[in-house]
């Protein structure tokens, strides 16, 4: 089984910062892309930034220039520094990964961590 397991989130000041972190395990054997999601309530699950294996970023014209996210291939893990955080980036906070299990044959298969809360104070 793979999973995906997050931490960082937490309540902070508008102007704040925080650093939200997703390791990924089980039987994987490579993975493709690794990427965070947030939904605030009421509203539809969104892209906040993503990443490949070899290092491409992308973010949401939202977060940009205040978000960063980053990876770790060997360790199978991405972060999201979040800085200068206001209250509208409020939200429960998934990581999605995009990777390829190890099973006859292998699969290409999408995971989701289970959410870690965000919450901005203005």
């Amino acid at each position: 089984q793979v999973q995906l397991v997050e931490s960082g989130g937490g309540l902070v000041q508008a102007g704040g910062s925080l650093r939200l972190s997703c390791a990924a395990s089980g039987n994987i054997l490579t993975i493709n892309t690794m990427g965070w999601y947030r939904q605030a309530p009421e509203k539809q699950r969104e892209s906040v930034a993503g990443i490949t294996s070899g290092g491409s970023t992308n973010y949401a014209d939202s977060v940009k220039g205040r978000f960063t996210i980053s990876r770790d291939n060997a360790k199978n893990t991405v972060v999201l520094q979040m800085n200068g955080l206001k209250p509208e980036d409020t939200a429960v906070y998934y990581c999605n990964s995009n990777l390829v299990v190890d099973e006859l044959p292998p699969k290409i298969k999408d995971y989701w961590g289970q959410g870690t809360q965000v919450t901005v104070a203005s």
